[in-house]
């Protein structure tokens, strides 16, 4: 905030926040933000930027999830490019992605000079749906003094949490997906955002925001074949969110125990929902979406059990894993789809 509000040195907004020196705080911030302290603080000047992307950097497996509904208005990937259409300064954007040579070039279009505020936020969110806010060094050193473990992440070290462009997007997904398979799930998200949301940009439409959605009625939502309950649940989420009885961002900040409390809280969210929020919508390390179809299927294969574990066995096979079960998660999903 302090580089991107404020007018004072990088020095002495190091200082101010607590580094002791210029060094450490260079190299911290670059491995956080994937941007040097001064080309952060050029976002407020500029409608473009680029990260640095990690060695081992997995870049076809991150396009394949962002894009993974060929008919969505909100992502759309052509290549080793995706676009994702945002909301910035009141009006609707696209953030255009590129991933060459351990880069990922990043622009928005939003028809205006986009200001430092907006900026910061579509860095955030390019951040985010790249998964670089997982850092999974530490998860692979652990699991190779696992027993047995190590070829959960064979063929696929450097594999990172995606992550939703923000956790009300997560929330959502988390209330569509519920007991659907993904391909329905996918269909009833889009009938929603081109029922909720403007189009913009490029012929896309953003996400809609929490008002949006909080302004539908069930009924609305049962035209769109989403169930009587799935309905009530999603619009009274929105209004807890638009109001701040539930709010998503503080919680994103605070203790995973005070989201999960707080989350399931509400209703329409129990265990899976709630993690399932916590992992793709916050970014939590350790979240377990306990009775996820897709997990017991892999873990029974994994771990050659006669039938699918329960919730009980599958927190007992998924202990080893604590405290980055949301990483062990994704491999566990993975491997549905590897033929070996």
């Amino acid at each position: 905030r302090r580089l991107a509000e404020t007018e004072e040195s990088t020095v002495d907004a190091a200082l101010a926040v607590g580094f002791e020196s210029t060094s450490a705080f260079h190299e911290n911030f670059n491995r956080i933000q994937h941007l040097r302290p001064g080309e952060y603080r050029a976002l407020a000047r500029k409608d473009a930027f680029v990260l640095r992307l990690p060695e081992d950097y997995r870049p076809q497996e991150m396009l394949a999830y962002v894009g993974r509904d060929e008919e969505s208005e909100t992502e759309r990937r052509n290549g080793s490019r995706f676009a994702k259409a945002l909301t910035l300064d009141g009006r609707p954007a696209v953030l255009e992605l590129e991933i060459a040579r351990g880069r990922a070039r990043c622009r928005v279009d939003s028809g205006a000079a986009p200001s430092s505020r907006a900026m910061s936020r579509a860095h955030r969110v390019a951040l985010h749906m790249l998964g670089l806010q997982t850092d999974p060094g530490p998860f692979e050193r652990r699991i190779r003094r696992v027993a047995g473990a190590s070829r959960l992440v064979r063929g696929r070290l450097g594999l990172r949490v995606p992550l939703t462009a923000d956790p009300f997007e997560g929330l959502v997904w988390a209330v569509v997906g519920q007991q659907v398979n993904l391909a329905f799930a996918m269909t009833v998200r889009r009938r929603l955002i081109a029922l909720a949301s403007r189009r913009g940009r490029a012929g896309m439409r953003p996400h809609p925001t929490p008002a949006e959605v909080a302004r539908l009625e069930p009924s609305d939502l049962l035209a769109l074949q989403f169930s009587n309950r799935k309905a009530e649940y999603l619009i009274d989420l929105s209004r807890a969110v638009r109001s701040h009885e539930l709010p998503l961002d503080e919680l994103a900040r605070g203790s995973a125990t005070r989201a999960e409390r707080t989350l399931s809280g509400f209703r329409g969210v129990g265990p899976w929902s709630a993690n399932y929020v916590m992992m793709r919508g916050f970014g939590f390390a350790d979240c377990l979406p306990v009775g996820d179809s897709g997990l017991v299927a892999s873990l029974q294969e994994f771990f050659g059990l006669d039938r699918r574990p329960d919730a009980d066995e599958t927190r007992e096979c998924m202990q080893p894993f604590r405290p980055w079960r949301s990483l062990a998660c994704l491999h566990f999903w993975k491997r549905l789809g590897d033929p070996t």
